[in-house]
C-alpha cells in the first residue's frame, strides 16, 4: 500500500495528486494487480478532503480502466501496465521542471548549479 501525501499549495487539484500517486504505486510496483484500495471515505477522512474528490480519483481510474470497483467488496487495482501517452509525459516532466527550478532558484541557485548537481546525482 502507498501512503498518499497531497500538496495542498502546489497548484495541482487533489483528485490529480491522488490519480499521479495511484500511477506511480503502480508503476514502481508499490501497488500489485488485484490489490485493494481505501474506500473513498476512508482516503477522504485520511486526507482531510472532500468525499467528491476521492470519488472523482477513482472514477477517472476506473474509466481508463486502471481500477476496478466491485459493488461492496472495493476497489482494486486493475492492472499493472499503466502506460501513459507521450504527450502527457511530456507535459508532466514540464510540470516537474518547473516546480523543481522554481524552489532551486527561490534559494538563490542558477541553473547551472541545478543542472550541474543533477548530473553528479545521475553519476553516483
Amino acid at each position: 500500500m502507498i501512503k498518499f501525501l497531497i500538496d495542498y499549495s502546489a497548484g495541482v487539484p487533489i483528485y490529480r495528486q491522488i490519480i499521479d500517486q495511484i500511477r506511480f504505486g503502480i508503476a514502481t510496483g508499490q501497488l500489485k494487480i488485484g490489490e485493494q484500495l481505501p474506500t473513498v471515505r476512508a482516503l477522504a477522512v485520511e486526507l482531510k478532503v472532500n468525499l467528491n474528490t476521492v470519488s472523482k480519483a477513482y472514477k477517472e481510474l476506473e474509466i481508463r480502466e486502471i481500477l476496478e470497483t466491485q459493488q461492496g467488496t472495493g476497489t482494486f487495482v486493475n492492472k499493472t501496465e499503466s502506460v501513459i501517452p507521450e504527450k502527457e509525459r511530456q507535459e508532466k516532466l514540464n510540470d516537474i521542471c518547473t516546480q523543481f527550478l522554481t524552489i532551486g532558484m527561490s534559494y538563490g541557485f542558477g541553473l547551472d548549479d541545478i543542472i550541474s548537481n543533477l548530473k553528479n546525482m545521475n553519476n553516483k
